[in-house]
């Protein structure tokens, strides 16, 4: 979805808020009626049954009932779950429910922006759920008191809580697996068929990508190599990546936190515009796929999987060119000044929108201890990932019940993303570094990645800090969307008319100029006094 799109899922969502009022509940999607439950225990002597909306991938189950992670949930619980499931256009059929007044008792995998939970909050939507925490919520309550800063994040300015979470700790600091994004892979097997080394400086690569276009790497006699491609735009299919060979570099963000704590954006500096420049050097030699301003998922995932990359980015090649030798992942290179330098990006296991509850839930302490059983150690360890005794596809897990330990099992050449997909329950949960050897085993890919990326990228990582999901006023969240709307569309469109057709010299003045008209400063300003008031609390 592009930003302009976004912003047009915001200003749907805030008409839905100004008309809910004169609206009556729609058929279907309603809440429940007041069961009148008190003092509730797992499992419930009668079942029950709430009314959830939500999203999931259009290859998993349409009815969520279907997996086996919520199938265990309702025996476990005694609560059914009534669910509206959107696998498509999730944001934009969400708000239109909510003008419609077609309110469920809850939003799972709510996907709500700042803007909206604020919005929501503001209208009466969804209400507070500072005192469920505390009366019906002992896990959730639990994990806050042990980790404040979840908490804080999850706070909003007005001092309450409006969301329940999604926390996945996978290392901390800068060694988390989110410090890396969209990691560069290339075909070892075509640098041993062309008698090749592998490239440690900006030129070397520069060199063995022509290489790949001429020499006929895969030996079939056809001019079907594409020696670098990418997925132009925010994400980790983008070539960011080889930015931090000229200087600062760039992230998804365009957004980096010096060591004093002074944030910079990236998109303006000069050495921003030297790795453009370096682009349309590819793009002038004809080594960038011709596809790359233009192609989605699907397609960059065919060409992928038929090997005809050089070098393409990704965050885990698994999903691409599959867990095999033929690829392997692009040393840090060494720019124009001889420097090596990875970009940070600001990536946390954080998410504070993955469950509201509505203001037409008058079951409040159901649905509290029903989202609590999420932050269970083994639930959220499945929840995250997808589960285990599955008699009908792949597992993730084997349950070690003496040791009460869920073991992750080998992908056997399954995509991880694309089982995750089908299994998962994703929502509202909570999977801490501590569990890892107790709760469960560390992902195989996940810890294959973490040990990749200390082995070749953190030892150039020179940020110690992150912009964090600092959860802006209603204000400053309406004014950076805004901004957002024009700038980033703006950063990505210009990047891409400079690396395919140059000229870049000639017009960086006038696109420094409309960058400060479309409100860069004003942009900074707010993002550094979030920032700064989120670090005094830490």
């Amino acid at each position: 979805m592009t930003i302009r799109k976004m912003i047009g899922t915001i200003l749907i969502s805030s008409t839905a808020l100004l008309t809910l009022a004169a609206c009556g509940n729609g058929s279907g999607k309603a809440a429940t009626k007041d069961l009148g439950l008190e003092n509730i225990e797992f499992p419930l002597k009668e079942e029950a049954s709430l009314k959830f909306m939500t999203q999931s991938s259009p290859i998993s189950p349409q009815d969520p009932n279907e997996k086996l992670i919520f199938k265990r949930l309702e025996k476990d619980t005694g609560v059914h779950i009534d669910w509206t499931n959107y696998q498509a256009d999730f944001g934009e059929k969400r708000n239109l429910d909510i003008s419609s007044g077609d309110l469920p008792d809850a939003i799972f995998n709510a996907a709500a922006g700042d803007y909206d939970l604020l919005s929501w909050a503001k209208n009466d939507i969804i209400v507070p759920v500072d005192d469920l925490v505390d009366q019906y919520m002992p896990n959730l309550k639990k994990i806050y008191e042990e980790h404040p800063e979840y908490k804080e994040l999850s706070t909003a300015p007005d001092g309450k809580m409006y969301s329940f979470p999604w926390i996945e700790e996978l290392g901390a600091g800068k060694e988390s697996i989110h410090t890396v994004s969209d990691m560069a892979w290339i075909n070892v097997e075509w640098l041993d068929n062309l008698d090749l080394e592998m490239p440690e400086t900006t030129d070397e690569l520069m060199e063995v990508l022509e290489a790949f276009k001429t020499q006929d790497p895969n030996g079939n006699g056809k001019d079907d190599e594409i020696p670098i491609s990418f997925i132009n735009g925010a994400g980790n299919e983008d070539m960011k990546m080889l930015f931090g060979a000229f200087g600062i570099g760039d992230n998804d963000d365009h957004l980096v936190v010096d060591n004093d704590g002074k944030l910079d954006f990236t998109a303006d500096n000069p050495e921003y515009k030297e790795a453009v420049a370096y682009f349309n050097e590819m793009q002038t030699k004809g080594l960038i796929d011709k596809e790359a301003f233009e192609q989605d998922w699907n397609t960059f995932l065919a060409k992928g999987k038929d090997e005809r990359y050089g070098v393409y980015f990704t965050w885990d090649k698994g999903n691409i060119s599959g867990m095999n030798d033929k690829y392997d992942v692009l040393p840090v290179l060494a720019g124009p000044t001889g420097e090596k330098h990875v970009t940070r990006t600001n990536g946390m296991g954080f998410s504070r929108d993955r469950f509201v509850i509505t203001s037409a839930n008058e079951n409040l302490e159901l649905t509290a201890k029903w989202v609590d059983k999420m932050y269970e150690p083994l639930q959220s360890v499945q929840n995250n990932w997808g589960t285990y005794g599955d008699e009908e596809q792949q597992n993730i897990f084997e349950f070690d019940k003496e040791n009460q330990m869920l073991k992750h099992l080998p992908l056997e050449g399954t995509a991880p993303g694309e089982l995750r997909q089908k299994t998962e329950a994703a929502g509202p949960l909570a999977v801490l570094d501590e569990y890892y050897g107790t709760v469960t085993t560390m992902p195989e890919d996940a810890k294959w990645r973490l040990d990749l990326m200390k082995e070749t990228y953190l030892p150039y990582v020179n940020n110690d800090n992150i912009f964090p999901r600092v959860f802006l006023s209603q204000e400053d969240t309406d004014r950076i969307s805004k901004i957002d709307a024009d700038m980033q569309d703006y950063i990505y469109r210009k990047r891409a008319e400079w690396i395919t057709n140059g000229k870049i010299d000639d017009e960086w003045d006038d696109y420094l100029a409309e960058l400060e008209r479309m409100g860069l400063t004003e942009w900074l300003d707010i993002k550094q006094k979030g920032y700064d008031e989120f670090t005094k609390k830490q």
